[in-house]
Order: structure tokens, then sequence, then C-alpha cells
């Protein structure tokens, strides 16, 4: 993995910048899996306690976001996206390490999340020390009709 040779931001996100949310989860998310969130499934998410989310930004713009949540003492990274022109440049393991450091401090010891089986992301959750808990068989579904595992995932937080 390279990293950027500019300097990458991680701000926490306000409602106003939702709009760059759903722009980037539209580039990031592919249809065929069924991942990406309505504006209105977002704005309800935000709605409810223990939930934010954080940008990562590049020259002041939005390349990448986390939505997260904590409930009692346990989190969960719940989306997680970068632009595609923009991956594999360290701005995922930012934003990642971000929500980590986030959940401690709202209280979490566990921090849990899922993902599509043969979702690329695997890899940096893996290498942040994310272990696999379970399967969903069939989890996602694609707007072609397809359908998609999902697996599990969870790290203590130190």
């Amino acid at each position: 993995m390279s990293t950027a040779p500019w300097p990458i931001e991680i701000v926490h996100g306000q409602p106003s910048d939702l709009r760059a949310v759903n722009a980037i989860m539209a580039e990031a998310f592919d249809p065929r899996f069924g991942e990406a969130w309505t504006p209105s499934q977002c704005m309800g998410m935000l709605a409810l306690p223990g939930v934010w989310f954080t940008l990562a930004c590049i020259d002041g713009r939005p390349v990448g976001f986390a939505l997260a949540r904590t409930v009692l003492n346990e989190g969960e990274l719940l989306l997680l996206a970068i632009l595609p022109a923009m991956r594999r440049r360290g701005i995922g393991g930012a934003l990642l390490r971000s929500v980590i450091a986030d959940a401690r401090d709202r209280g979490a010891e566990m921090l849990h999340l899922e993902v599509r089986a043969n979702n690329d992301a695997v890899q940096l959750y893996r290498s942040a020390g994310f272990s696999k808990i379970g399967e969903r068989r069939d989890y996602y579904r694609g707007h072609d009709g397809n359908v998609f595992d999902a697996h599990t995932f969870s790290k203590t937080i130190d």
C-alpha cells in the first residue's frame, strides 16, 4: 500500500456534508452489490444516538468517509468508502484508525463490521487486526438480482 504524497485531513462530518457522502457512495459502491445507502437511510441513521461520520479530505475536498456508531461498550463500522481514483493511498487506513479511536473514546471495547465476502477492503480490515467471526449467506442483493455473502469481523479495542 502506498501513501498519499499530500496530507490526509480527517474531520468529523456534519449534516451539511451528506451531499459529499452521497457523491462518494455513488462513485465508490458498485451497484451490482447493493451496498450503497440512500440519502434518507444516512439521514435516518445520523438521527440515532451514538452515530457519527468522518470525512477524509485532501486539499479540502472529501475523498472518503466512514459512518459508525456505538451502543453501550460496542461499536460498529457501518460504511467506509473511498473514491475509486484515490484508493490504495492510505486513506482507508486513516479513516479506519480514526473510527477505532473515536469508538474507544466513546467507550467501545469491541468494534464490529460486516463486508461483502469478495470485497477488496477485507485486506484492510485484517491488517488492522479484525478477525472474521461469522458469515451471512446471500446477504447483499444487487440491483441485477444477484446475491452475495457478507462476512462479519470484530476487533477488540485496546
